[in-house]
Formats: structure tokens, C-alpha cells, sequence
């Protein structure tokens, strides 16, 4: 059996937890649940964690893997039935659950790995402008993998419908020369010009800025690193849809918490449920968004 620790520690304003293994190692915040980085010993991380980070309570952290939810991005760009959801007045970007403080529910070892499990009870009916009762929880498993998996369980007697994205931050030696896998042929929206529906012809490389959301997504994207040897592959379930995001030059410069050549080490890949992905619950249903993220050398 695998040996684990948990420490807690403080960044900034922010409440955190380093759980290492023999294997690997995690920083995760109270605040939004968020990962914070992930690295096997011995290896470059595998998420990336952004050295000019500002942890600050009430803003999500530039790094990891931030949870959107009850809506993706802009809710302005969201479906009606998601919109519609919302009461209050200045709707924040990507929702609500990444910047309220989540209850650590446990730490456990399971056949897998060791299990820890989330909780944020403000989705019950406590999330400021949302007055609707949702159970959501996030449980991650650091193991050979580090698998994540939200679960939004409508406990209310109407419909709720939720847009939502596991806004993973990875790490690459150099964007310029890595390439993302598994979107041949994909239809795409591209954000950077008038939201036009595009198709992808061949595997996704980078020369400028990139801000996409892939439509009908297979259940497994990768992303090739070459200086590094590596292979990053993402294995999601009750996903059909992913966004990919870096910001490039002119972009990072207007980001405070990235460095002016960040944009080079870095590569967001979004298990996500948006556009017209949405998700519908109905009174007493559930709904779970997974990714596996695993890593071999080529």
C-alpha cells in the first residue's frame, strides 16, 4: 500500500493542502477546490502553476485546474436555459463555485489511490443571484493518474441547467513546438473571430493566439511535448465539448498574474460542458464531469 501525507499550509490568503505520495505530489486551495499543481517526482509538472500567481481570497488562481460552474466564460455567451438561471445583476466569468470555499469532506485510500472529496455547500441554495439547490461535490484520486470528478445532483423540485468546464491549466516546455491530438476533423468555434464555426483539418499546433471550443470531442485529446519527451493524455467522460486556450504574447502582457513570457510554458485543455453542450438536471437527477490526466514518455 502506498504511503501519503497531507499538509496544510497557507499561500497568500488562501487555505491550502500539499497531499504527496511516493509517486506524485498535489497543492489544492480551499477556496474553488482548485488543484493547484500536480507533478510526478521526478518529472516536469504536469500542471502548471503560474509564477506570478496571486492568491488572493474571492479571485481564482492562475494555475491548476479551476472549476466553472453554474455557467462557462461569459454567461452573456451562454445558452438561454443557463442564463436564465442566474437572478442577480453582474454575473462573474465563469461562475460562481471557483471562488467560494469548498469542505474538504475526507482523505481516504481507495484501490486506486488516495481519494479526496469536496464538497461546496453554498450550491444548495446559499450561491448569491442562483437560488437553486444543488448538491455538488468534486472528488479527485491521485494515483497512477490524477483523475477528477464533478457531480451535480439537483436536490430541488425544478429543472436546473448548468454549463460547466474543468479549466485545466497544463504544463509544456514550449507551446511553440508542442501539438494537441484528437481534434482532427472537429468542428470548432473561434472566439477570436466573430465566433465563427470553423473545422479542424489536422492535430492543433500554435503560432499566435488561440481561444477555441471544440464541438462533439472524442473521449480522448492528447497534447505531444517533444522537448520533453512526453505524451499528456486527457480521458474525459460526460463531456462533449472542450475549449483550448493560450494567451500569446499581447494577451499575457495584460494578465497581472503571468509573466510576460508565461504563455510559453503553459497550454489550457478544458474538459467542458458549453455552448450548446449544455447541461439539463431534472429534480432528484445527477450529473458527473471526469477527466483522467495521465502521462507517458514517447
Amino acid at each position: 500500500m502506498a504511503t501519503f501525507k497531507v499538509d496544510t499550509e497557507q499561500h497568500g490568503g488562501l487555505n491550502c493542502w500539499r497531499i504527496s505520495s511516493d509517486r506524485a505530489e498535489l497543492l489544492i486551495a480551499q477556496q474553488g477546490a482548485q488543484i493547484l499543481s500536480y507533478q510526478r517526482l521526478g518529472e516536469p509538472p504536469l500542471l502548471w502553476l503560474s509564477d506570478q500567481a496571486i492568491f488572493d481570497k474571492g479571485k481564482s488562481v492562475r494555475a491548476g485546474v479551476p472549476v466553472c460552474w453554474p455557467w462557462f466564460g461569459n454567461l452573456q455567451r451562454n445558452p438561454e436555459a443557463v442564463q436564465a438561471m442566474y437572478r442577480g445583476e453582474q454575473a462573474p466569468a465563469h461562475g460562481l463555485a471557483r471562488t467560494r470555499d469548498w469542505l474538504l469532506l475526507g482523505v481516504e485510500e481507495a484501490a486506486d489511490g488516495l481519494r479526496i472529496e469536496f464538497e461546496l455547500p453554498d450550491a444548495q441554495g446559499d450561491l448569491p443571484g442562483w437560488p437553486h439547490d444543488v448538491e455538488l461535490k468534486l472528488a479527485v484520486v491521485l494515483g497512477d493518474d490524477l483523475k477528477l470528478s464533478l457531480t451535480s445532483r439537483n436536490m430541488g423540485n425544478t429543472p436546473v441547467t448548468i454549463s460547466q468546464a474543468l479549466h485545466s491549466y497544463f504544463a509544456v516546455s514550449d507551446v511553440r513546438q508542442a501539438r494537441v491530438e484528437g481534434v482532427e476533423g472537429l468542428s470548432y468555434i473561434e472566439t477570436l473571430a466573430d465566433w465563427q464555426q470553423r473545422q479542424q483539418q489536422a492535430a492543433l499546433t500554435f503560432s499566435g493566439e488561440t481561444d477555441r471550443i471544440y464541438l462533439a470531442t472524442p473521449q480522448t485529446l492528447s497534447i505531444v511535448d517533444p522537448h520533453w519527451n512526453r505524451r499528456i493524455t486527457l480521458t474525459s467522460s460526460g463531456s462533449r465539448s472542450a475549449v483550448i486556450w493560450n494567451p500569446w504574447t499581447e494577451r499575457a502582457r495584460e494578465l497581472p498574474d503571468m509573466a510576460d513570457d508565461g504563455w510559453q510554458r503553459m497550454l489550457c485543455i478544458e474538459t467542458a460542458n458549453v455552448w450548446d453542450d449544455q447541461v439539463d438536471l431534472k429534480p432528484g437527477a445527477s450529473h458527473s464531469l471526469g477527466v483522467k490526466i495521465g502521462c507517458e514518455m514517447i
